[in-house]
């Protein structure tokens, strides 16, 4: 069921609601929590259909803010708002509400958001595109227990991941790191089969993908050791490898899907560890609404430590070698002479005798 409100307010929009629910014959509202959209025209039909398909597990009252920018600064000062209220077949499991707004109430787009809010129900803000630098403080963000971002999507994607640490506040979450959370599964997994001291380890992925980094992070975090992050084509994470005191320990992904684990001593073995759906992520986060402690910890060791670190494991020993290799080719005449000379007194001692 849909119902197009053209040039409307937020009451009317609830009694939208109301009246819709009584149409379908469910006038209780059966929603765990509300989940807003903050989005743009053209990404808004992918966020919704990945926002329908989580409500399954969790079913919410979805609202979609689409601010509509103006052209000319007639259409600036006059303030529009529409909606669209979908609901039964059309919303999932849940209630929809699209709002475009228009003119000067976008940038009071809180205010419309507020009376549509479930009572007593948790909220939970999330930015396919164009997140604000610090959620927390944006004015939406500041009514969500939960705030959700996607540094995947940004222009500058590592940039962003470096501003996010700065900015973090309880309560900020990012598909990014919901990604590798197979990920970090498995690789715990492998280290509880062995007792083996971990020295070092190497993750490999896509260039700009801030999963990579937030994975390299996470192990240098928990581990304490030195970590290199170094490029592949992708798609995605690749592998990942630990250097241990019984062996490497390597979790390879060349083709997005399936996965191979290498543990010394053992077997190799094939894991499921397909590319996920963003409908999934969001699912996923909807589960927990308290702070990602793990979260703040490894987005807060930094980049540029994790670099510093990095650059110790490398190795040494082969630096002194190539200089010693350059200077006995640069004296090439010193070198023979230094290995005639024993030859011939040698030779001469044997003359004498």
């Amino acid at each position: 069921m849909k119902t197009d409100l053209t040039d409307t307010t937020s009451s009317k929009i609830n009694k939208a609601l109301v009246l819709g629910r009584r149409a379908i014959g469910t006038p209780a509202v059966g929603m765990v929590l509300t989940l807003v959209i903050v989005t743009d025209e053209e990404n808004a039909y992918d966020a919704l259909k990945a926002a329908n398909e989580a409500s399954r597990e969790h079913p919410s009252r979805t609202l979609v803010v689409i601010k509509r920018v103006s052209r000319g600064p007639r259409d600036r000062s006059k303030a529009r708002l529409d909606a669209e209220v979908r609901l039964g077949a059309d919303a999932s499991t849940g209630e929809t509400v699209v709002l475009r707004l228009y003119g000067e109430v976008v940038d009071h787009a809180q205010s419309v958001v507020l009376p549509l809010l479930l009572p007593d129900a948790p909220v939970v803000v999330w930015w396919p595109v164009n997140a604000p630098v610090d959620p927390a403080s944006d004015p939406l963000g500041a009514l969500a227990q939960r705030r959700v971002t996607d540094t995947y999507a940004a222009e500058q994607p590592i940039q962003e991941l470096a501003e996010r640490a700065d900015a973090y506040t309880p309560g900020d979450t990012d598909l990014s790191w919901t990604r590798i959370t197979p990920w970090r599964s498995m690789l715990a997994a492998a280290l509880d089969q062995v007792e083996c001291e971990v020295t070092s380890a190497e993750v490999a992925g896509e260039e700009f993908n801030p999963s990579v980094e937030l994975l390299a992070m996470w192990l240098a975090d928990r581990l304490k050791i030195p970590v290199r992050r170094s490029g592949s084509a992708g798609p995605g994470l690749t592998s990942v490898r630990m250097q241990t005191n019984c062996g490497p320990i390597v979790l390879d992904r060349a083709d997005g899907s399936l996965a191979t684990l290498s543990i010394q001593g053992q077997p190799d073995r094939a894991v499921a560890l397909k590319r996920r759906e963003t409908a999934e992520l969001i699912a996923e986060e909807l589960r927990r609404l308290d702070p990602d402690d793990t979260y703040a910890s490894a987005l807060r060791y930094g980049l540029e430590r994790l670099d510093e670190e990095a650059a110790t494991t490398a190795p040494e020993p082969v630096e002194e070698t190539v200089v010693v290799v350059e200077e006995i080719a640069a004296k090439p005449a010193a070198k023979k002479t230094t290995a005639k000379t024993p030859a011939k007194a040698t030779a001469r001692k044997a003359a004498a005798k």
